[in-house]
Order: C-alpha cells, then sequence, then structure tokens
C-alpha cells in the first residue's frame, strides 16, 4: 500500500510555496509598477522631447538651407557684376562709339588683344549692330593668348540667339549665364554711347568671363560642382542621413537656368538636434532609473522590510504556538501602527488561551462524559447486531422431521437401503445443529469482548476522569485488530479488512487509543454504508519514522469536500444530514492530544474515499514484554 512520507512532501510544498511568493509578493508587484511607470514615462518624455526639439531643429535647418541658397546666388551675381562694371566701361567710352560707327583696325588690335582682354580679365569680347550683326568678335585663351576659334563660333552662336534689347530692358548694362561649349561664361552687357552722354546708342559691347567649379568653390568656401543638365528655375535640396546637396541656378539670357552649382553641406544643425535629442532622452531616461533605484531601496527599507519581519514572526508563531509578542521598532506610521495591532491581538489570543486553559477542565467533563456514551453506544451496536440475528436464525432441521426420521429407526421392520439413509439424515441433522450451536458460541464471545469493552471504557473513565490519560507501551497491530473484528458486525454491510500482522509499538493510553480507533473504523464502515454499494473496504498500514509512528486508516466510502475538511472536528459538526452530533472526531482529536499525538482527516473528494492519518510516539518492545 502506497505511504506518504513526511519530509518529501513539506519540502516540496514548500518549494512550490516559494516560487508562487516570489512571482505574487508585494516587492515583485512594486518593482513590476516601477518598471513599467518608468518605460511609460521615459517614452512620454521621448515624445515630448521629440515633438519639441525635432521641429525646431527642422526650421533651423530650413533657415540654414536658405542661408546657402542666398549666399550662392549672392556669389553669382558678384561674380557677374564685376564683368557688368567692366563692360559698362566699355560701353560708355567715346573710342567704343567711334569704333561702332566706323569700325577701325588700330582699336580692334589694342583693345582685342590678348594683353587688354587678360588686364580685365575676359575670354570673350563682342561689339554687336543694333539690328544684331557681330561687328567683331573674340575668344582668346587667358593663359596663352591664342585665338580660339570654336569658342567664338560659340559665342557668336550665342548673341545671334539672344535678344540683347531685351536683357537690357532699357538699362544701359546687364548680366547673365550662358552655356559655352562645355563651359558656363557670366556675360556682361552694355550699351554702346559717349561717356557725356550725348548721341543716341550705336549697338551693344558684350565681355564674357568663363566660370569654374574652382572658382565657384573659392567663392563659397565650399566643394562645388556645375551641373550643365539643370532640372528646373529653382532651387533644389536633397536631404540626406548626414550630408544635404543644394543645387541653385544659374540664369540665362531668356530667364531659364541653364546649368546649376551645387554642393554639399552637412547637416549639422539636424545633427545637433539629434545629439541634443539623444542627451535629453539619455538624461531623463537616468534619471528616471536613479529615481526608481531610489524609490526601490526607500519601499524596500520602510515598507516591505518591516512587513518580512511582521511576517516572519506570525510565521514563527504559527509554526512553534508561542504567543510571544513582535519587537517593536518605534515607528509612527502605517506600518508601526500595523505592529502594535499585531502585538494587542498576541496579548488578547494569550489572554483567550489562559481562559480556554482554564474552563477546560469543566468543558472537558461534560464532554468526556458525552464521548463515553458515544463510544459504548459505538461497542454496543455489535452486540445488539449480533442478538438480533441470533433471535432471527432458524434451526437448521425442523424438529417433527427428525423426530420421525428417530421413530421410523427405532422400528425394526425398516427396510436396511431405507435404514442408511435416516440414518445419514439424522447424522446431518446432528452436525448441522453443532455447527449452529458453535457459530452462534462464537458471535456470543464475540459480544462478550464488546460488553468486556463497554465495560472497560465505564471503568477507565470512573478510574481517569479527572486525570489525564496515563500512557504505556501498547501494540497498536492488536488493538487494530480487535476492532476491525469488531467494527465487522457493526452494519449490514461486507467489509474487507487489511491491517498489518506484526507487532508496532506505541506510546498511548491503551483504553482510549482503542476507543479512537474504534470511532475511526465506525465511521468509515458507516461512510462505505452510505455510499450505497453494498460492500466496501478499511485498508490500514503503519510507518515508522524519526521516533514516531503514523497509522493510516484509508475507505472507500463517500469522502468530503474540501469545504467540509476545516470543521471535520468542530463539535457539532457532521458531513451526514440525517445525523445529528459529530462528537466522535471532535473527541477523538482532543484524546489524541492528551496522548502527545494528533488526528488528521484527508479526502480527495466526495466518492473518493477518505483517510484517516494518527501519529503517536513510538514505544519500546523492550518495556512492553518486561510490563507483561
Amino acid at each position: 500500500m502506497p505511504t506518504i512520507g513526511r519530509g518529501r512532501l513539506p519540502a516540496t510544498l514548500g518549494l512550490q510555496f516559494g516560487r508562487m511568493r516570489s512571482r505574487t509578493s508585494l516587492g515583485a508587484k512594486l518593482v513590476l509598477i516601477m518598471t513599467v511607470v518608468g518605460l511609460v514615462a521615459a517614452v512620454a518624455v521621448t515624445l515630448l522631447l521629440a515633438t519639441i526639439i525635432t521641429p525646431s531643429f527642422t526650421k533651423l535647418e530650413d533657415k540654414a538651407i536658405a542661408a546657402h541658397v542666398e549666399r550662392t546666388r549672392a556669389a553669382l551675381s558678384e561674380y557677374a557684376a564685376e564683368l557688368e562694371s567692366a563692360v559698362r566701361d566699355y560701353g560708355d567710352w567715346s573710342d567704343s562709339y567711334d569704333y561702332m560707327a566706323h569700325p577701325y583696325t588700330r582699336f580692334e588690335r589694342e583693345r582685342f588683344s590678348p594683353e587688354a582682354m587678360r588686364s580685365i580679365d575676359v575670354q570673350g569680347m563682342a561689339y554687336v549692330a543694333p539690328d544684331g550683326r557681330i561687328v567683331i568678335a573674340r575668344w582668346r585663351d587667358p593663359t596663352s593668348g591664342a585665338e580660339r576659334t570654336g569658342m567664338r563660333e560659340q559665342l557668336t552662336a550665342m548673341i545671334g540667339q539672344t535678344d540683347l534689347a531685351r536683357v537690357l530692358g532699357g538699362r544701359s548694362s546687364g548680366r547673365f549665364f550662358a552655356k559655352i561649349g562645355g563651359s558656363v561664361a557670366a556675360i556682361g552687357v552694355a550699351q554702346v554711347r559717349r561717356s557725356d552722354g550725348t548721341g543716341s546708342a550705336r549697338g551693344y559691347v558684350l565681355m564674357a568671363r568663363v566660370i569654374t567649379a574652382g572658382q565657384i568653390s573659392d567663392l563659397l568656401g565650399l566643394d562645388a560642382t556645375i551641373d550643365l543638365n539643370p532640372h528646373g528655375g529653382s532651387e533644389a535640396v536633397a536631404l540626406g542621413t548626414s550630408k544635404m546637396m543644394i543645387a541653385v541656378p544659374m540664369m540665362g539670357p531668356n530667364g531659364q537656368a541653364i546649368a546649376r552649382t551645387q554642393f554639399s553641406v552637412p547637416r549639422d544643425v539636424l545633427l545637433l538636434g539629434r545629439r541634443m535629442l539623444l542627451l535629453a532622452v539619455a538624461g531623463s531616461t537616468v534619471l528616471l532609473l536613479l529615481m526608481l533605484v531610489m524609490l526601490r531601496r526607500m519601499i524596500d527599507r520602510s515598507v516591505l522590510r518591516p512587513l518580512h519581519r511582521v511576517e516572519g514572526h506570525m510565521q514563527r508563531v504559527r509554526v512553534s504556538g508561542s504567543l510571544a509578542l513582535l519587537e517593536e521598532d518605534g515607528r509612527r506610521d502605517e506600518i508601526g501602527s500595523l505592529g502594535r495591532s499585531f502585538n494587542a491581538m498576541l496579548r488578547q489570543l494569550k489572554d483567550l488561551r489562559e481562559r480556554i486553559e482554564v474552563q477546560s477542565f469543566d468543558l472537558g467533563r461534560s464532554e468526556s462524559a458525552v464521548a463515553v456514551m458515544h463510544n459504548v453506544r459505538n461497542a454496543l451496536n455489535p452486540i445488539s447486531t449480533i442478538l438480533s440475528q441470533g433471535i432471527a436464525q432458524r434451526s437448521p432441521v425442523d424438529r417433527a422431521t427428525l423426530d420421525r426420521a428417530i421413530a421410523e429407526l427405532a422400528r425394526g421392520d425398516v427396510p436396511a437401503v431405507r435404514r442408511e439413509k435416516l440414518a445419514a439424515f439424522v447424522t446431518a441433522a446432528i452436525e448441522a445443529e453443532v455447527a449452529s450451536r458453535q457459530a452462534t458460541r462464537r458471535e456470543l464471545k464475540i459480544g462478550r469482548e464488546a460488553m468486556a469493552h463497554v465495560l472497560e471504557i465505564i471503568g477507565q473513565q470512573q478510574s481517569a476522569a479527572h486525570e489525564r490519560p496515563k500512557l504505556e507501551v501498547c501494540d497498536v497491530t492488536d488493538i487494530i485488530a480487535r476492532n476491525a473484528t469488531i467494527a465487522r458486525y457493526s452494519q449490514d454491510a461486507s467489509i474487507a479488512f487489511s491491517f498489518p500482522a506484526g507487532p508496532t509499538m506505541v506510546l498511548a493510553s491503551r483504553i482510549i487509543l482503542s476507543q479512537v480507533i474504534g470511532n475511526l473504523f465506525g465511521n468509515a464502515v458507516e461512510s462505505i454504508v452510505a455510499r450505497g454499494l453494498g460492500s466496501g473496504s478499511i485498508i490500514t498500514s503503519i510507518t515508522n519514522a524519526d521516533d514516531r509512528v503514523t497509522i493510516l486508516i484509508r475507505d472507500d466510502g463517500e469522502g468530503f469536500s474540501t469545504e467540509s475538511a476545516a470543521m471535520l472536528f468542530q463539535r457539532g459538526f457532521s458531513t451526514r444530514a440525517h445525523k445529528s452530533g459529530g462528537l466522535g472526531l471532535h473527541w477523538c482529536a482532543n484524546s489524541m492530544n492528551a496522548m502527545e499525538g494528533s488526528l488528521r482527516l484527508e479526502s480527495d473528494g466526495p466518492g473518493l474515499g477518505a483517510v484517516a492519518l494518527l501519529t503517536l510516539h513510538a514505544g519500546d518492545t523492550a518495556s512492553l514484554i518486561a510490563a507483561s
């Protein structure tokens, strides 16, 4: 039969209980709550800072882009303005005015020489008549001074496609950019007229100065390039992860972009904003973490540790049963109030325990008397059953038939065969009568033992009415066997008993322990009968461990629910509605406590049987042999 170990099960339950406490403890909940609050606060602060910082630095970046565009436009305009100023000097010059009227070779030789064009830092130069006819056009290499025919043709083609009057728009001079060959040049245009303002304009003078990516880079202080295939006529910005590309158009004579100046600049403003956001988020997160750590320590020191101290003291009180007071720490907050209230409760419990101990003797008298009557009733039940069976039992052979058989045997004229049959019948009748008498004798003997048990109970009660039970070494196996024999006749049901054969010594009062075991057997039989199956089994096993003997009485009766388990030992409680009293278990538990033992009942639920566990001090076999 399987047994329940004493060390293994509590250790397993304690481990499971510790794990449950670690998951559901107040400290774990507070840490979880603070962690969730910290995460929510960190996310909220991050969103708030991102909402405030990111748009601000986006506006600053837009302003920085606008400043770069404006500075690029100013640099290009300044570059072309220098050329416009130079070409205006040529336009407001009497020699140019006279040349346009009558072109002459000396002017061309002096003013279109490489030295002259190098002195004003231009590569191309042309005079154009009012009707668009090109009077003269030159394009010289700035280094060697040699004439570049291809570039000159490109210059003249550009002039032929440009409405110079529209470019000037009524002004005396103007400027624009043009694509000449594979280069971009700044073009300055001025009307040819006298410096004193007399006479009408006689045409236009035009100068061209090539602008390179290096020159633009020097003007801007950035690494710039020139895109000869512009897209659109406005500035464009391409944003990258760490840099942005800015493109500023270079406007031609018709107001359309002929090229773009491109350069990339680091997104310093945005990167600064990101760094500030990261620093702000990191700072706020670290601050929140520090606050959470400090709150955790404060809660642990001010709340959790005092609560654990109170809980530990409560556990010690529960295990030891000692109502020692909790040491107060003088706190005036809720924790201190809890400790003072707990001590007040312990004082009240101590007073109640003392009162109960004073009243226990008087209460024990009446309770013991009722318990004795209850035990006497249980012991008389088998006697009643035996007497009822004896009264209802009929003779195994009809007396008249037997008398007729004997009379017939007395006659001398009975045939031999008939005489043998009559002799066999009489013999069988006599044997049946003898067997019936022996069975009746055995039952009467059991009834006599039950009656002796009743008398022993009454005698024990009379002799020990005002004394604690005297403990002695007794064989619990023998007590179980006797009570099992009596319990077979307690109810009209077929009960199979199983119990150990060898002796097991315990320290107890033999009479009281017999009453306790008899009560438990009686309850087990009633539970089996109440289940309605007509039969059942009661299995008893005994285990020894650490100078303690545990007796397990297991039945397959109706069992009981978990809710009823806590009330089984209460005075007057019974699991069956038709039965009143409920004193047996109450008396049994008190009796086991008086014998320095314990009684516990367990059940897996209604219909699944029950187990009674009795625990007593182990007895000394040698002492029992000596006492006998």
